[in-house]
């Protein structure tokens, strides 16, 4: 923690030498020239760089105290209890899931597992690791730590939402009172599935010092993630979640870019005050590092950059006081790209159906000696509330 703290604090001074630079280059009417444009890149580059740093020392930070957990846990309020836990929680349960990953697969493991089995010939992890892997994928998927995430046991969800509010209106005394109802509407969230495929040498399998466990929570974490990532952002609802972008139920356009090519102070400010204040206190705004370099350099009217960096651990960077999220998936600046997005993400529904799911393969790749070992997930997502979200567009 506090090699993350001196980074912070470095960063925040590398920051304040690049504004301080561009501050003391720029003539009377804005302009920096090329070369001291170069330098001030470069400067910008240390503050990126250190910022990446602290993002990947963080994400460490958590995922070792997430695996450093207690493997059990007493299930029941009295503890002298000694009957089984007939569930994934059990200790048996574990250790029959965790001698099937390793090959050891007997008779009394075999019926252990009967109570993970899942339609597509794989088990269900235990429940704590269940939870190490969704801690792990928070940390890969910026939108599992800002969007809702529930759980279902079936397939489709029907969820009832006001499509329209009604209204109140003056009357006179004794007068009718104007009838205004609410409009209903019904989205469904389904199960897509999305599946990887990891490949362990025998060798390494045999080996008990090995940690099983920490390699498929990372690489399941790291592959799922990003794909989970991009389908939350972009997906087009075929066969993968609806994302964001997406033109029918997706975020609002909040503001048109009067270029293609750049964006400016006023354009994003405009953005702030498009998302309706219901919205806009748990607002977060999202966008790649290519966008975040592009808006590095801007200021508001009183002279002040509208991006500052964070100081503290564990809190993000913020635009205009509130918190900015990176990630590769938002568009970059191009003609009519979505290139920003900010608003109240908790209105984007993560649905996870059951437990994730792995399968051992053990012939596909027996001729390199190697065992596979497939890993999959049901899930889908929607954006529940298209005005909870507003988008910055640049002009086509």
């Amino acid at each position: 923690m506090n090699q993350i703290m001196e980074l912070r604090e470095k960063r925040n001074k590398a920051w304040e030498a690049a504004k301080g630079f561009l501050d003391s280059k720029q003539s009377e009417d804005g302009i920096v020239s090329a070369e001291d444009t170069a330098t001030y890149e470069k400067m910008e580059m240390e503050v990126v760089s250190l910022g990446n740093e602290i993002k990947r020392l963080e994400r460490q930070c958590k995922l070792d105290a997430e695996l450093s957990k207690p493997t059990s846990n007493y299930a029941f309020n009295k503890p002298n209890q000694t009957h089984a836990r007939q569930n994934r929680a059990s200790d048996n349960y574990k250790k029959a899931f965790w001698n099937m990953m390793r090959g050891k697969l007997n008779s009394e493991v075999q019926n252990t597992l009967t109570i993970g089995t899942d339609t597509q010939g794989g088990y269900l992890v235990p429940d704590e690791f269940e939870n190490t892997l969704l801690q792990a994928l928070e940390e890969e998927n910026v939108f599992r730590r800002i969007a809702s995430v529930i759980k279902t046991s079936s397939g489709d969800m029907r969820i009832p939402m006001i499509a329209a509010h009604g209204t109140a209106s003056w009357a006179d005394e004794g007068a009718a009172i104007t009838e205004s109802d609410e409009a209903f509407s019904k989205i469904y969230i389904g199960a897509h599935k999305l599946a990887t495929m990891l490949k362990v040498s025998e060798e390494l399998l045999g080996d008990s010092g090995f940690d099983i466990p920490k390699y498929i929570a990372g690489e399941f974490a790291r592959r799922i993630g990003k794909a989970e990532e991009a389908a939350f952002i972009s997906g087009d609802g075929n066969s993968k979640p609806s994302g964001i972008l997406i033109e029918t139920g997706g975020a609002e356009i909040g503001v048109t870019a009067a270029s293609a090519t750049t964006i400016t102070a006023d354009e994003i400010i405009d953005l702030y005050y498009s998302l309706r204040l219901p919205y806009r206190k748990n607002a977060v705004f999202i966008m790649n590092d290519a966008t975040v370099k592009a808006i590095r350099k801007l200021k508001d009217g009183s002279g002040e950059y509208i991006w500052h960096p964070s100081l503290a651990a564990g809190q993000p960077d913020t635009i205009l006081g509130r918190p900015v999220e990176t990630t590769e998936f938002m568009p970059q600046i191009a003609s009519a790209s979505k290139v920003i997005a900010f608003g109240d993400f908790s209105y984007y529904w993560v649905a996870d159906r059951q437990a994730k799911s792995f399968q051992r393969l053990n012939e596909l790749f027996a001729r390199n000696g190697q065992v596979g070992f497939k890993a999959f997930e049901r899930v889908d997502g929607k954006l529940m509330l298209p005005e909870a979200i507003k988008v910055l567009k640049m002009k086509q």
